[in-house]
């Protein structure tokens, strides 16, 4: 009798960052349904939360538990060089343990926010090198990745990326981005966000509703001299632009896709002091789509906000802070619809909503059915994955 696969995910889960945690939840929905009898376990950067969550037993992802805070005072710095080290042999022995290890999506080969090279980027190194010294296959699953201006994180990506077993990229421009690194990606395949796989709620929509999805915007790694300003300018855009909304008598629902941009939805809140303006309590991606089914139309910054906003159908605007934003609503076909958070202004951003109303129900129909082939493309990934790593353990 053959034992039951022994199957790890691995990433930055359960850190607060709504999106990650989606992807991750699409994943084990998969597991569980197909492959019942595998004993999951997972090395993730929240553990408690993922623990009592999902039921499952859980690695911290780095030894130093501040690993993601910047350091001060040498005490800090001398751990945090301390937990580099004692990281390797910890993941060396989780993934040994291991069948399979499935990295769930996210942007992990991406540098479109702030990222430090031996942040989370090393970790992933840690897996995948790893993975190769023990024998067990590492699958990087519908990722997202980008270029980085950066030479050490550019290197760390693409070993990371070379040293994996299968690959696959939520859109062209990532797979495009890991083969500039060098990486031989002629048998990768591009399949959708794995988001895409979660099931789609039916709420009441309220008439003339708008959702609002904000994020705590500050630029890239190359914007931190100017990371106050970027927010601060974001910040007030949203304000007039929500004013505005609730001026005409609009309900605004405010939406966070990861826990920092809590302070952007009070700050907002606070200023309008509007019975109109609500802002549900959501820490799950799957809340977040639940509440954003009662709304009509969207406005949003974050990717897996927009990403909702789609997949339940919903004429959506994207201001987007990366190429990913435009890329997702062009294939969804909302592609006009695209403004980068740079360089948003309110009275442009009224106008291009005025519009986006206007075609509501030519865009609600091409949503549902380029959504639908979405759901299709990430069943045929799943079941590529199935055959090629779990063949025995399959349902």
């Amino acid at each position: 009798m053959t034992p039951p696969a022994r199957i790890g995910l691995f990433g930055l889960l359960g850190s607060g960052n709504l999106g990650n945690d989606g992807s991750f939840e699409a994943v084990l929905a998969y597991l569980r349904a197909h492959h019942p009898d595998a004993a999951i376990s997972v090395m993730c950067g929240g553990p408690e939360i993922v623990a009592s969550r999902y039921g499952l037993e859980t690695t911290p992802l780095n030894w130093y538990a501040r690993e993601y805070r910047t350091v001060s005072g040498l005490s800090s710095i001398v751990a945090k060089a301390v937990g580099k080290l004692v990281d390797i042999g910890r993941t060396a022995a989780w993934v040994r343990r291991q069948d399979l290890v499935i990295v769930p999506g996210m942007g992990v080969l991406e540098s479109t926010l702030p990222l430090r090279p031996w942040g989370f980027p090393y970790s992933l190194l840690l897996l995948t090198a790893s993975g190769r010294l023990a024998g067990t296959k590492v699958a990087l699953l519908s990722v997202g990745a980008s270029a980085s201006s950066h030479r050490a994180t550019r290197a760390i990506f693409a070993w990371a990326a070379r040293l994996a077993s299968f690959r696959s990229y939520r859109d062209e421009p990532s797979r495009e981005a890991v083969r500039a690194l060098g990486v031989d990606v002629t048998a990768d395949r591009v399949y959708p966000d794995l988001a895409f796989a979660l099931p789609v709620p039916e709420e009441p929509v309220v008439p003339r509703s708008v959702g609002v999805g904000v994020m705590a915007y500050r630029g890239g790694n190359d914007d931190r001299a100017r990371a106050a300003e970027l927010y601060d300018s974001y910040v007030d855009t949203m304000i007039r632009f929500v004013a505005k909304l609730a001026g005409d008598g609009r309900q605004v629902r405010l939406f966070i896709g990861d826990q920092a941009d809590r302070q952007v939805v009070e700050e907002i809140v606070t200023e309008l002091g509007s019975p109109l303006v609500s802002a549900p309590e959501t820490s799950t991606l799957a809340e977040v789509m639940r509440a954003m089914s009662t709304v009509e139309t969207v406005v949003a910054t974050r990717y897996h906000n927009v990403l909702c906003a789609l997949k339940l159908a919903k004429p959506t605007l994207s201001l987007g802070y990366a190429r990913k934003n435009d890329v997702l609503m062009t294939q969804l076909g909302l592609g006009e619809f695209c403004r980068s958070v740079r360089d948003i202004e309110v009275g442009d951003l009224v106008g291009r909503f005025t519009e986006l109303e206007k075609r509501a129900d030519e865009l609600h129909a091409t949503l549902r059915a380029r959504g639908a082939e979405q759901t299709r493309l990430l069943e045929r990934q799943f079941a590529e994955l199935s055959a090629t790593f779990l063949p025995e353990g399959a349902r």
